[in-house]
């Protein structure tokens, strides 16, 4: 397995799929952990979201003109992943340890 450094995820949102399309609603990404300067706006020094509904992809726009390889976007596949992860812990009983 193969690990890639990706944007942060602060808020979690919804995927759907029709086969054709792939919308990737309601999520909220921040910088990657490197904090590289080439995701912020010349102009504002906002972050951009960059998401590529063909490709099923979401990550943050480069604005250097040569790109840059410091993240990659996360694929629906993978935010779907981390969808079913939290609802599975969200399944569970967890019990608090007795005091003292």
């Amino acid at each position: 397995m193969t690990r890639t450094q990706k944007p942060a995820v602060f808020q979690v949102g919804q995927i759907w799929d029709d086969g054709r399309t792939v919308v990737v609603s309601g999520w909220g990404i921040g910088l990657c952990a490197s904090s590289c300067p080439c995701h912020r706006s010349p102009m504002n020094g906002h972050l951009a979201i960059d998401e590529d509904q063909s490709g099923g992809t979401l990550g943050l726009r480069c604005f250097h003109e040569d790109g840059c390889d410091c993240c990659e976007p996360w694929t629906a596949d993978e935010l779907s992943s981390v969808v079913r992860d939290l609802e599975s812990m969200a399944g569970l009983d967890a019990q608090e340890p007795l005091a003292g």
